[in-house]
């Protein structure tokens, strides 16, 4: 068996080290997920199969929630689609640094990319400086993650038949509060507040639309707001003085 160099478990250890404030607010989030799993007609087998394959809190809550009004399994698969959309982007920010690794190292990290996971481990490869392991500190980031959101839904799974209206004890704001908690380190420029102001503005704006498309409309014109706010600052940054 090969043996894991100190500087890949270093690499491993911060990742999941780096996550835990993130795993704080996952936490509830987690618990509610199984909790209302029951109400929704989901088994605890099938919450729990979904928490193991599936590992995407927000697109498990919209399936939960299609699974309470009857809704067809096309459909449910379609909306689930959209509302991971945003991993596309993601991915984009990511590739540069992911090509180089092989497919097996690919799949496994594409299969954990959380929203938390992504915020943590883009700042690691965006820091100054050659890392070579900086994958382990990825995979350290999204086995936490894994592991805990499994973890969760367990719990919550023991605590929907022991504690009644536990869903309704307003556990999922903290969910918010780690939502913020990411965004807030990348308001750094105006790009950054162009399109988080925007994105907002979207989300509140088409919030009614239909399947969570005012999800993916927001995130859009997010990140058109954002291209558009760099590209207006560099074109500034171009223009020459009055003095030059």
């Amino acid at each position: 068996m090969a043996t894991i160099s100190p500087s890949r478990r270093r690499s491993f250890y911060e990742g999941m080290r780096d996550t835990l404030p993130l795993i704080i607010g996952a936490i509830p989030f987690g618990i509610i997920f199984g909790t209302l799993s029951g109400s929704a007609g989901l088994c605890a087998a099938g919450a729990l199969g979904m928490s193991l394959f599936v590992f995407a809190g927000s697109a498990q809550f919209v399936a939960l929630g299609m699974l309470a009004n009857g809704a067809a399994w096309p459909l449910i698969a379609l909306t689930t689609l959209v509302v991971n959309f945003r991993h596309l982007l993601y991915t984009a920010t990511l590739l540069p640094y992911l090509q180089r690794l092989p497919r097996r190292w690919q799949a496994a990290l594409a299969f954990g990319l959380t929203d938390e996971t992504f915020a943590v481990a883009v700042r690691r490869w965006q820091a100054p400086g050659t890392r070579p392991d900086d994958h382990w500190y990825q995979l350290g980031s999204m086995l936490f993650m894994y592991v805990n959101w499994n973890l969760c839904t367990i719990v919550g799974l023991v605590a929907g038949r022991l504690l009644a209206g536990i869903a309704d004890w307003g556990l999922d704001f903290a969910m918010l509060a780690a939502f913020i908690g990411m965004l807030i380190p990348y308001l750094k420029d105006r790009p950054n507040y162009a399109a988080m102001l925007a994105a907002g503005a979207s989300a509140i704006v088409f919030q009614g639309l239909p399947h969570k498309l005012g999800l993916l409309a927001a995130s859009l014109i997010g990140v058109g707001a954002g291209l558009l706010a760099e590209r207006w600052a560099s074109t500034t940054d171009d223009t020459p003085s009055p003095e030059a």
